[in-house]
């Protein structure tokens, strides 16, 4: 059976986790393709996910506006897994405040309960990598790109904590969703990308 893997492309680095995706999909030697979407229509005939890091307010907004909050809301609450990175991670959740403004009023999917921390470890100038270890999804070591990157504050009991840097938790699962902080897609590493395959293939 084959295998849709989308990329929400309503802003931020689309072309960058499609290309990771087709390098894990080569390198599974799965019957899967991996596809922009925006759409409603799109998302509904999806196996799965990613969210892709960018800018949450503005993805939220739009998506909002053309009914694709709903959609989402719907396919994951049936199982599609879905990987939020950064700004997805912040989608994903139940609530997010910013670590300067305070309180968001954004749209958010609450599929993961979680509360966040926007821009957590700083502003872009503030930028970094850092080796982390995702040791329960099988990945001893990753290189995280943190840009702008949330962290988690709290966690529901149902939540998974894959990772954590400096005591802050970074990646986090509840059943097929998974988010993280920091940005898979901006390294040669598609560890996480396969991860994120093999649970689109089970789930499928």
């Amino acid at each position: 059976m084959s295998l849709t893997i989308g990329v929400l492309a309503v802003q931020g680095d689309v072309h960058e986790n499609i290309l990771s995706l087709e390098t894990a999909i080569s390198n599974l030697g799965i019957d899967a393709e991996a596809v922009e979407v925006k759409t409603p229509e799109e998302i509904s005939s999806l196996d799965g996910l990613i969210i892709p890091g960018g800018e949450s307010t503005t993805i939220g907004h739009l998506s909002l506006a053309n009914g694709t909050l709903k959609v989402l809301k719907e396919k994951i609450a049936n199982g599609m897994p879905v990987l939020g990175i950064c700004a997805g991670m912040i989608m994903l959740s139940k609530t997010a405040d910013d670590r300067v403004v305070g309180k968001t009023n954004q749209p958010l999917l609450d599929v993961l309960d979680v509360k966040l921390e926007r821009n957590s470890f700083g502003r872009q100038r503030e930028s970094f990598e850092a080796d982390i270890s995702l040791d329960l999804a099988g990945i001893s070591k990753f290189n995280g790109v943190f840009i702008r990157a949330p962290s988690v504050s709290d966690v529901g009991s149902d939540v998974e904590i894959l990772s954590k840097f400096n005591e802050k938790v970074v990646a986090v699962k509840r059943g097929n969703v998974v988010g993280t902080s920091f940005h898979p897609e901006l390294t040669q590493d598609v560890s996480i990308h396969k991860y994120f395959l093999n649970l689109v293939s089970r789930a499928s």
